[in-house]
Protein backbone atom coordinates (compact mmCIF):
# COMPACT_ATOMS: atom_id res chain seq x y z
CA UNK A 1 0.00 0.00 0.00
CA UNK A 2 1.59 3.20 -0.78
CA UNK A 3 2.51 5.53 1.52
CA UNK A 4 0.92 8.92 0.28
CA UNK A 5 -2.88 7.88 0.37
CA UNK A 6 -2.32 8.24 4.48
CA UNK A 7 0.10 10.99 4.72
CA UNK A 8 -2.50 13.64 5.28
CA UNK A 9 -4.72 11.69 7.52
CA UNK A 10 -5.02 11.73 11.42
CA UNK A 11 -4.64 14.76 14.06
CA UNK A 12 -1.40 16.01 13.47
CA UNK A 13 -0.70 19.36 12.47
CA UNK A 14 1.76 19.19 9.18
CA UNK A 15 5.34 20.19 9.58
CA UNK A 16 6.40 23.39 8.38
CA UNK A 17 9.61 23.42 6.57
CA UNK A 18 9.02 26.56 4.67
CA UNK A 19 11.05 29.59 6.44
CA UNK A 20 8.61 32.00 5.36
CA UNK A 21 5.85 30.45 7.41
CA UNK A 22 8.41 29.99 10.43
CA UNK A 23 9.22 34.27 10.05
CA UNK A 24 5.33 34.84 9.80
CA UNK A 25 4.94 32.71 13.25
CA UNK A 26 7.99 34.31 14.70
CA UNK A 27 6.00 37.64 13.74
CA UNK A 28 2.89 36.69 15.44
CA UNK A 29 4.38 35.37 18.55
CA UNK A 30 6.52 38.62 19.04
CA UNK A 31 3.42 40.79 18.53
CA UNK A 32 2.25 39.04 20.71
CA UNK A 33 4.56 39.34 23.46
CA UNK A 34 4.46 43.26 22.99
CA UNK A 35 0.85 43.12 23.40
CA UNK A 36 1.31 41.55 26.35
CA UNK A 37 4.14 43.29 28.40
CA UNK A 38 2.17 46.52 27.02
CA UNK A 39 -0.85 44.92 29.13
CA UNK A 40 0.98 44.10 31.99
CA UNK A 41 2.14 48.06 32.20
CA UNK A 42 -1.33 49.56 31.84
CA UNK A 43 -2.52 47.07 34.19
CA UNK A 44 -0.07 48.03 36.36
CA UNK A 45 -0.27 51.96 36.25
CA UNK A 46 -3.61 51.53 37.19
CA UNK A 47 -3.78 49.46 40.43
CA UNK A 48 -0.94 51.53 41.41
CA UNK A 49 -2.46 54.68 40.83
CA UNK A 50 -5.73 53.43 42.65
CA UNK A 51 -3.46 52.37 45.83
CA UNK A 52 -1.99 56.37 45.73
CA UNK A 53 -5.69 57.60 45.79
CA UNK A 54 -6.42 55.00 48.21
CA UNK A 55 -3.87 55.73 50.72
CA UNK A 56 -3.35 52.07 51.81
CA UNK A 57 0.02 51.81 52.56
CA UNK A 58 -0.04 55.13 54.23
CA UNK A 59 -3.07 53.99 56.44
CA UNK A 60 -0.96 50.78 57.23
CA UNK A 61 2.38 52.44 58.15
CA UNK A 62 0.86 54.76 60.59
CA UNK A 63 -0.01 51.92 63.40
CA UNK A 64 2.74 49.79 65.21
CA UNK A 65 0.98 46.86 64.27
CA UNK A 66 0.53 47.46 60.54
CA UNK A 67 4.18 48.04 60.41
CA UNK A 68 5.01 44.88 61.33
CA UNK A 69 2.43 43.19 59.07
CA UNK A 70 4.06 45.21 56.04
CA UNK A 71 7.58 44.05 57.11
CA UNK A 72 6.59 40.56 57.48
CA UNK A 73 4.63 40.25 54.32
CA UNK A 74 7.60 41.89 52.68
CA UNK A 75 10.46 39.52 53.93
CA UNK A 76 7.63 36.20 53.08
CA UNK A 77 7.67 37.78 49.29
CA UNK A 78 11.41 38.37 49.08
CA UNK A 79 11.88 34.43 50.84
CA UNK A 80 9.46 33.41 47.97
CA UNK A 81 11.22 35.00 45.10
CA UNK A 82 14.60 33.74 46.27
CA UNK A 83 12.92 30.34 46.65
CA UNK A 84 11.48 30.34 43.24
CA UNK A 85 15.12 31.16 41.75
CA UNK A 86 16.60 28.68 43.67
CA UNK A 87 13.45 25.92 42.01
CA UNK A 88 14.59 27.40 38.73
CA UNK A 89 18.59 27.96 38.95
CA UNK A 90 18.27 23.88 38.72
CA UNK A 91 19.71 22.23 35.62
CA UNK A 92 16.97 19.76 33.80
CA UNK A 93 20.20 17.65 33.20
CA UNK A 94 21.23 17.24 36.82
CA UNK A 95 18.16 15.19 38.37
CA UNK A 96 17.76 14.03 42.09
CA UNK A 97 18.21 10.52 42.19
CA UNK A 98 15.79 9.08 44.86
Amino acid sequence: MPNDLTDGVGFVSPSVRTSAAKRRFARAELIATIALAVCLVVALTAVSIGMARADTLGIIAETDSGRLALAVMLGLVLVGMGGVTALMSRSPGKARRE
